[in-house]
């Protein structure tokens, strides 16, 4: 594992730049609040504020950049039009790159009646976020933490799942509801991190896998 080593000899102050300009480098007048520009397009062109959000976007990025975006986030079909519209690009663009896309395994394709659609593959988006979360260094006290609150929605309810909850005979108020939801979102959320958890000890235990991305001097063992 190759680690950054810094350099000892380098004379860089982290508390201001090295060198300062003269006063010939300096511009005769002072700035204004008017001299800076956040922005990279001319926002004089443009009176609608969506208009210049979208101009700007794509002025940053290139068009696969806001298509990879787009369909990120795109969890019903939706039709290449549709997707090209929201990633300000052109039809043809949309469609060529999703259907690599597809090839990919990235994205999920289906033939309508109206034609081809677009959205997201469930299962590609789930691994990207088991990965994520195994790299994100020490896991277990965020499983011991929704472990804690599982354990806390089941004495409190006397059950053992939000579903049984649900369809039981019991009258639910809003926030019994409330904490329905709740208690579904943490069930994910400890599913997620204990797929995590074991992806991050099979490449701690693997001779061959890339430590780089883990701390050996933080393993812990939990029962996930």
């Amino acid at each position: 594992m190759l680690e950054y080593m810094p350099d000892n000899t380098s004379t860089h102050n982290d508390n201001g730049p090295e060198e300062f300009p003269t006063g010939d480098e300096l511009p005769e007048e002072s700035m204004t609040v008017d001299d800076l520009a956040p922005f990279s397009v001319d926002t004089d062109e443009f009176t609608d504020i969506n208009e210049l959000a979208s101009a700007e976007w794509k002025e940053s990025t290139t068009a696969d950049e806001r298509i990879r975006t787009v369909i990120k986030r795109t969890v019903d079909p939706k039709s290449a039009n549709e997707i090209a519209d929201t990633a300000v690009v052109s039809e043809n663009k949309a469609r060529d790159t999703l259907n690599r896309l597809v090839e990919e395994g990235i994205v999920r394709s289906h033939q309508t009646s109206s034609g081809k659609t677009y959205e997201r593959d469930p299962d590609w988006y789930l691994l990207q976020q088991v990965h994520q979360l195994a790299t994100s260094g020490d896991l277990v006290s965020q499983i011991q933490r929704i472990k804690q609150e599982l354990a806390n929605y089941q004495s409190q309810y006397e059950t053992s799942s939000p579903e049984e909850l649900l369809i039981s005979d019991q009258e639910l108020d809003e926030e019994e509801l409330s904490d329905i939801s709740h208690w579904r979102t943490a069930k994910r959320e400890f599913n997620y991190l204990r797929a995590a958890y074991r992806l991050q000890q099979a490449k701690l235990e693997d001779p061959y896998s890339e430590r780089g991305s883990f701390n050996r001097d933080s393993d812990q063992r939990v029962s996930p």
